[in-house]
């Protein structure tokens, strides 16, 4: 028995310890940075109608920003953005004035030169007109630390002709023409690179060699109206002339989140909160009255009652945020970071560390307003009772399943998910009441209902790992890599086996000197399933998680060739080449956080011949819609007769798939030609095969057929 109590307490105290640490890596890790750099600028007065401007940095203790120039491959160099110039032009390039430090990056794998502490850039314009002068931009930059880098972002400024202080220009026949403003995109311009939309110094300029104007990266001020380019022009009607199937597909995804809601239900129903009310509240219902047809319409009306409760909170959650917001909070770092601590601190509770209840004031207050009403009311008042006694097991999955639905982005997928968990949950008291023999032959409380909790404290620490892994891709971290979550899991599992084996015990396990015929079979089944894993950490598709498993290309150690890689990440872009090589199209709404995008990736794209179309004959585009990169500049465009403003890459790509397609669920797939107009009907999560093989042949005749 001492053994026992000893092995009780050292598990414990490993597995919190463990757990702490992991939090603590993770807070560490993931925490949001917005101060590691801080930028001021100001104008130097070199000529008569020259001037410099000067760009100070400060870099936070730890953290080194990159220089002017990094290989290919490497992290963002320092550039200069130039937004709009007038009454001037660039004379050579930004650079430092100190040398950077050169040092081979293991991050990076590759000899990159860095500054720490401070920084000073400098960059030489030539005044051609001071009464026209406007200078707006943006110093893009990247910072790391020995653990993270920052997604790049920019330092803005604005300069007009106060900044150039006194300044006399030479008098000549005939100035050179300074570079003009852009005019934004007309309806029928083709879509350009924005260093070419823009223009750089017209080379005709007569400028002595020595300060020729040079090519700067520029960022384009037409990103705004690129909604009236050919290639954004939504082409809604023509899917529907497909016999696009895109709203069927929404219904499918409902009946899913129902599906979930349901299942979460049933695993709620077999936790200690909950099991043991069961035959109390039934028998409550039962000898309330002696009219045993009326205690079966009130224990039916109290099922109906548990319904709306839980059917109430997911309208409202939906009321309060949206869809599109939801969708958005799902792939938030913040929020999947917060998520992660509540599961991994549930998990810590469920072990035995300590017992979480909601104040008993709530419950009392509740329990008082149905002993002192009457009638419908206090039949709903113990509905939200059970709901408050219960939530200390019914949270976490109540919470998972609301973060699934969003993610879905239907209005109406916390409502589904919810009415699917309530419908479970209420069953029973409901099927009981009507044949109260049925109590006799269920199972009595016990330690078995601990056991089901310790098992429900391993599913979430596992679980857990999904929502930092959201925060993790989304945000380009790389702290929960493919064959880091793996290890993770295979470990949580293995241990999962153990404690089904009663190898490992808990603080409020009952003493058991056998194991169960029951714990046997599952036992052996946790530990398949993490032997089934470790091929993975090698780069196995192990499809059965590939809706939780971070994507192959995050795995640094890969023996497994069979995945697909889409050719380019930008749509534009994509246009072009499929244009300059006759190949029609296929683009890929996908996401980071989306859970079926990972599953046809896994089922569906390594099927060869799936493999051989989508390499071969069409040009594949995988746009991000979670993808929290910053835009070089904020793109307001209107929407529904509002302006929005997209300011990452993958709001941008969310609005292209809302405004060309009339869709924002993903996975979404849509067959292109060169002029963005469909080639066969849209596509979305479906794992036939054959299907999928036979609607990419379609895209394909129809391209030859236009073609002739």
């Amino acid at each position: 028995m001492m053994k026992q109590q000893s092995i009780g307490v050292l598990s414990r105290r490993l597995i919190l310890s463990l757990a702490l640490l992991f939090v603590g890596f993770g807070i560490a890790k993931a925490q949001i940075v917005s101060d590691a750099v801080r930028w001021s600028h100001s104008v130097e007065k070199t000529g008569d109608t020259e001037r410099t401007l000067v760009f100070s940095a400060k870099i936070g203790a730890g953290w080194h920003m990159y220089s002017t120039t990094v290989p290919e491959g490497g992290p963002q160099p320092t550039t200069l953005l130039v937004d709009k110039i007038s009454g001037a032009q660039l004379v050579g390039k930004l650079t430092s004035t100190t040398a950077p430090i050169e040092k081979y990056d293991q991050m990076f794998e590759m000899q990159i030169g860095y500054f720490d502490n401070a920084v000073t850039f400098k960059q030489k314009i030539k005044i051609t007109d001071p009464e026209k002068f406007v200078f707006e931009g943006a110093v893009r930059y990247m910072v790391c630390n020995d653990s993270q880098c920052l997604p790049p972002t920019g330092y803005e400024f604005s300069l007009d002709k106060s900044a150039l202080g006194n300044i006399s220009m030479p008098k000549k026949e005939s100035e050179p023409q300074a570079n003009a403003t852009p005019q934004p995109l007309k309806a029928t311009d083709p879509v350009e690179p924005a260093s070419e939309a823009m223009g750089a110094p017209a080379e005709e300029d007569a400028t002595p060699a020595d300060t020729q104007a040079t090519e700067v990266e520029v960022a384009s001020t037409t990103v705004p109206m690129i909604s009236s380019s050919a290639l954004w022009e939504p082409v809604i009607d023509e899917l529907k002339a497909f016999g696009d199937k895109s709203h069927a597909q929404a219904n499918s995804s409902l009946w899913m989140i129902f599906i979930y809601g349901f299942l979460g239900g049933l695993i709620a129903l077999m936790t200690p909160c909950v099991w043991p009310m069961i035959p109390m509240t039934v028998s409550f219902f039962l000898k309330r009255t002696k009219d045993r047809s009326k205690s079966i319409r009130d224990a039916i009306t109290y099922g109906l009652s548990i319904i709306v409760v839980y059917l109430v909170l997911g309208l409202v959650v939906t009321g309060i945020f949206g869809p599109a917001a939801l969708n958005d909070l799902a792939t938030n770092a913040v929020f999947n970071i917060i998520f992660f601590l509540l599961l991994v601190f549930f998990a810590i509770s469920f072990f035995g560390a300590f017992e979480l209840v909601l104040p008993a004031s709530w419950t009392n207050k509740i329990d008082q307003k149905a002993d002192s009403t009457t009638g419908l009311l206090s039949i709903f008042f113990m509905a939200f009772t059970l709901a408050l006694v219960s939530f200390s097991c019914t949270g976490p999955i109540i919470g998972t399943l609301l973060v699934q639905a969003a993610s879905m982005g239907d209005l109406l997928g916390p409502a589904v998910g919810m009415f699917g968990f309530s419908l479970a949950l209420a069953l029973p008291f409901a099927l009981f009441a009507i044949f109260p023999s049925m109590l006799q032959s269920m199972p009595k409380s016990g330690g078995w209902l601990n056991s089901v909790k310790v098992v429900l404290a391993f599913l979430e620490l596992a679980l857990s790992l999904k929502f930092l892994s959201v925060a993790d891709l989304a945000y380009g971290w790389h702290i929960l890599d493919r064959e880091t979550f793996l290890a993770l899991w295979i470990v949580i599992f293995a241990l999962l086996g153990l404690y089904l084996l009663g190898k490992i015990n808990f603080p409020h396990d009952t003493p058991s000197e056998k194991t169960s015929i029951p714990g046997l079979f599952l036992g052996i089944i946790s530990l398949a399933f993490a032997v089934y894993m470790i091929p993975g950490l090698w780069g196995a598709p192990l499809r059965s998680i590939s809706a939780f498993a971070p994507p192959l290309n995050t795995q640094d150690f890969n023996l497994y060739s069979g995945e697909v890689h889409a050719k380019f990440d930008d749509y534009e872009s994509g246009m072009e080449y499929a244009r300059k090589q006759g190949k029609p199209v296929l683009v890929d709404f996908s996401g980071y956080g989306c859970v079926n995008c990972r599953k046809m990736e896994a089922s569906v794209w390594i099927n060869d011949e799936v493999k051989r179309i989508l390499e071969q004959d069409y040009v594949l585009i995988t746009l991000m819609v979670d993808d929290k990169a910053a835009l070089p500049e904020i793109i307001e465009v209107e929407e529904n007769g509002q302006k929005v403003k997209l300011r990452t890459i993958g709001d941008k790509w969310s609005y292209l798939q809302r405004h060309k397609f009339g869709a924002n669920a993903q996975p979404f797939y849509v067959a292109l030609d060169h002029n963005g107009k469909p080639l066969s009907p849209s596509r979305a999560y479906d794992e036939d095969v054959p299907e999928y093989i036979k609607w990419l042949r379609g895209g394909l005749d129809e391209y030859k057929n236009q073609s002739k």
